[in-house]
């Protein structure tokens, strides 16, 4: 083979992409060492996104001071791209391994985020894109949108940042002081859940008893979600409520739609973008993508499934490295995957595997290439 792309999701709980990247590296070059390898780690908006993209794709991370999750001075950072895109993940100012075992969801604050958002602003990026999960938040993404300029008044007329606990008490939304830095920049969220805002279904409900809320405060969260959309909507014109992933990240997919007019996309398709994915498959033989899962979710557009699509279009077989195997995965096939294998190689828990997935994912891919390299693709040297 001539050219390989590698571009797997992260193994949650396991391995990164970049690891995956490398394992799979070194078993492709074992068999085909004269491989051009381009290696294309991908992370879902969360923790390490800013590590994968700059890996994919060139630039240099900033490192910065912000506000923490509880207002307290916090060290934070972003990438630039070489293309002055930036990239800010939310858990770097908002995520949950910054409050480690004091989860107060109802009193933490984006406005960290709200703070890297500006600066790269500042900086001259003339493209923003803001990946979503792996956050301690559930304040609809007020915090953030008060560092930018955005005003929230209570019934008195005196302006607070809302937290999840009072976003009760906002009673009227300004938006005419946003910084003016915004004007003229792409702001695009990276999103890969479609919950709405609030309801059964929204943030408060399904995300923040996972960051410590109790039954309690979830209907209180949720209460407080819906008296945001319903001013947000009087206040903008802007019916966020039933926007599929403004559920987001505690409600942030739906601020980062009222609030700062952006688009909502899922995460594959803005990596691929971003990375110019379509001008890398030019001379590929194959790609080798992978998630930890591969399930009847993936079909509705994750990594591999989104990597497959472009795969297809372009002529090129797709092979799926996966940790574990679901049900009704036929679909994937007519979306490009030619085929699926899962590394496990033999059955014990989920505990035990995690302590030999390394291992089990350089056997794999050993198996694969050792294969591959008695067949027809051998020609292609």
């Amino acid at each position: 083979m001539r050219k390989i792309l590698l571009i797997p999701d992260s193994f949650k709980g396991t391995m990164s992409s970049g690891e995956i990247c490398r394992v799979m590296k070194e078993a492709v070059h074992e068999y085909f060492p004269f491989a051009e390898i381009v290696s294309i780690p991908v992370a879902d908006g969360g923790e390490g996104s800013v590590d994968a993209f700059l890996s994919a794709a060139g630039g240099e991370k900033v490192i910065l001071n912000v506000k923490g999750p509880y207002f307290k001075e916090a060290s934070s950072f972003y990438g630039i791209l070489p293309d002055k895109t930036a990239i800010i993940e939310m858990a770097a100012a908002a995520g949950l391994p910054m409050v480690g075992d004091s989860k107060h969801v109802e009193k933490a604050t984006t406005f960290g985020v709200g703070q890297l958002i500006a600066h790269a602003a500042q900086a001259g990026c003339k493209r923003i894109i803001v990946g979503l999960g792996g956050s301690c938040t559930n304040d609809g993404g007020t915090g953030a949108a008060c560092a930018l300029g955005v005003s929230f008044r209570d019934s008195l007329g005196k302006a607070f940042v809302p937290v999840g606990e009072t976003m009760g008490q906002i009673a009227a939304i300004d938006v005419s002081r946003l910084n003016p830095a915004l004007d003229g920049i792409e702001i695009i969220t990276m999103c890969d859940i479609d919950n709405p805002f609030c309801g059964p279904q929204g943030a408060a409900a399904v995300f923040a008893p996972q960051k410590g809320a109790s039954e309690a405060v979830v209907k209180m969260l949720d209460e407080n979600l819906m008296h945001l959309a319903e001013i947000i909507k009087r206040d903008t014109g802007k019916d966020i409520r039933d926007i599929a992933g403004a559920g987001a990240a505690g409600g942030m997919g739906g601020g980062m739609a009222a609030f700062l007019n952006s688009r909502l996309q899922m995460g594959i398709e803005t990596v691929l973008d971003t990375v110019k994915f379509d001008s890398m498959l030019e001379g590929a033989d194959l790609v080798i993508s992978g998630e930890g899962r591969i399930d009847s979710q993936s079909l509705r557009g994750k990594v591999v499934i989104g990597v497959a699509r472009r795969a297809k279009k372009a002529g090129i077989p797709l092979i799926a490295i996966v940790g574990d195997i679901g049900e009704d995965i036929e679909g994937a096939y007519a979306e490009g995957v030619c085929a699926v294998f899962s590394i496990n190689r033999v059955a014990v828990p989920f505990y035990k595997a995690k302590q030999r997935c390394r291992r089990d994912l350089a056997l794999t891919m050993d198996n694969l290439m050792r294969f591959l390299s008695v067949t027809g693709l051998k020609k292609k040297l």
